[in-house]
């Protein structure tokens, strides 16, 4: 049998990058992926890849930091499929300036995305897990969840905020078969990465090759980026576990950036 037969995953953010990854394999493994994204049109692109190798796939539009949106996106998969096994809270931006002068509409849009939609979208599927008596949280975390770097304070901070909300829930949710974790990536060439690199090289005046080598992989053990397949391994490993024994915990995916 395969892995997640037929158990429902919705994962969000997932109409590229990291999220559509950990979507393709759930597919690949007998699972229903849902996949919650702002852009509708790519989330349906994506959807319509899984069926195209005759998997099941459900789109959804969904702001993470939008409750009703997000209470839609989720009740509109349980009337589908009539449950929600899996939450992967992956959807998240990336902005990068000085402390000294982030603007604070920056400073909380990305909290919001970050924070606010990985509460919003897990109180809305909860109610649905505990009924069930089974569920599976994994929050996207980042090695920013355990480090730091600069000009990333909210990002560092969302992050490290995820390892919390997770601890929580791994509390909370024991007694109804829920877990939470949390992966926690090193440098991924993800679309937002990519867009990272020249911002990086401006801000500290030096090359886009040496953003790459001395900055995002220099704690690294082989100088490698971390791909989308990898970070999938991990999420699937959570998303697998039969009982309680794997919750509450942070995993981390970097090639030896940080090491615990």
């Amino acid at each position: 049998m395969a892995r997640f037969n037929k158990r429902v995953a919705m994962v969000t953010g997932a109409a590229s990058g990291i999220g559509k990854e950990i979507a393709l394999r759930f597919a690949a493994e007998g699972g229903i992926p849902v996949i919650a994204d702002l852009n509708l049109d790519a989330a349906q692109a994506t959807a319509n890849e899984i069926k195209s190798k005759h998997g099941d796939a459900f789109a959804v539009s969904m702001d993470v930091t939008d409750e009703a949106q997000v209470e839609k996106g989720v009740a509109d998969t349980v009337a589908k499929y009539g449950k929600i096994d899996i939450l992967v809270s992956n959807a998240g931006i990336q902005i990068v300036h000085p402390f000294v002068d982030f603007p604070y509409s920056d400073w909380k849009k990305l909290l919001a995305i970050h924070l606010d939609g990985a509460f919003l979208t897990t109180k809305a599927c909860l109610k649905h897990m505990y009924a069930a008596k089974y569920g599976r949280v994994i929050y996207m975390g980042s090695v920013h969840s355990k480090e730091a770097s600069k000009l990333k304070a909210p990002y560092v901070t969302a992050k490290h905020g995820l390892i919390g909300l997770a601890k929580v829930l791994a509390k909370e949710g024991a007694e109804y078969n829920v877990t939470a974790n949390v992966v926690c990536p090193g440098f991924v060439r993800t679309p937002l990465v990519e867009k990272q690199i020249p911002e990086q090289a401006q801000q500290l005046g030096i090359t886009e090759e040496q953003v790459i080598k001395n900055v995002m992989l220099k704690e690294t053990v082989d100088g490698e980026f971390t791909t989308t397949d990898d970070v999938a391994d991990a999420v699937l490993f959570f998303a697998a576990a039969t009982n309680n024994v794997m919750t509450g915990q942070s995993l981390v995916v970097s090639h030896g950036w940080f090491m615990q």
